[in-house]
């Protein structure tokens, strides 16, 4: 089955800026290992950006991605505006011409876009494989960033409406090509 990795929002100002989310740098540094996996197998990667006018202005330093993430200048960049990756973006059409029909999710932030993002995928038709240790969110005054990674790892994996399948496997654990 052809799969992309979908890399969401590790932006310097979400991930570089103090306080920093839960295990940063060892999320950015799966999330590598991950895409570098993936672009050895032919797997293509797209690296989604957030933006919004208040601190996230497109092209800002802030809206660029976080200075310890590899990218390859072949890697595709989408730019978003929503907690969900496909609403009002070029990303499903991408999908389509590269005859995609699995996606791996990653990035920032757990709760909002990582999780709105794999739940519009699957709604989509689209297998979902959540990197399970390469998402992250802030710590919040309810839950911590580990938590809250933690529950929508088990919340997300055990969503079978939609029909398709969406697992939350380690980084290091998925596998690329047939």
């Amino acid at each position: 089955m052809k799969t992309a990795v979908l890399v969401i929002d590790v932006q310097r100002g979400l991930c570089d800026d103090p306080p920093r989310p839960h295990e940063a740098q060892d999320v950015v540094q799966r999330i590598n290992a991950l895409t570098g996996r993936a672009r050895a197998t032919g797997v293509p990667v797209a690296f989604i950006q957030h933006e919004y006018e208040v601190d996230l202005e497109f092209d800002s330093e802030r809206w660029q991605l976080a200075d310890a993430l590899g990218v390859d200048a072949a890697d595709t960049k989408i730019r978003k505006t929503t907690p969900d990756s496909f609403l009002r973006t070029p990303l499903e059409a991408w999908l389509v011409g590269q005859g995609v029909r699995r996606v791996v999710v990653c990035g920032y932030s757990s709760e909002f876009c990582v999780d709105t993002t794999t739940r519009r995928a699957a709604a989509l038709g689209y297998e979902v494989v959540l990197a399970a240790d390469a998402h992250t969110s802030h710590d919040k005054p309810h839950a911590t960033g580990a938590f809250i990674r933690a529950h929508h790892n088990a919340t997300l994996s055990g969503i079978t409406s939609f029909c398709v399948r969406i697992s939350a496997i380690d980084s290091a654990r998925i596998a690329f090509g047939d």
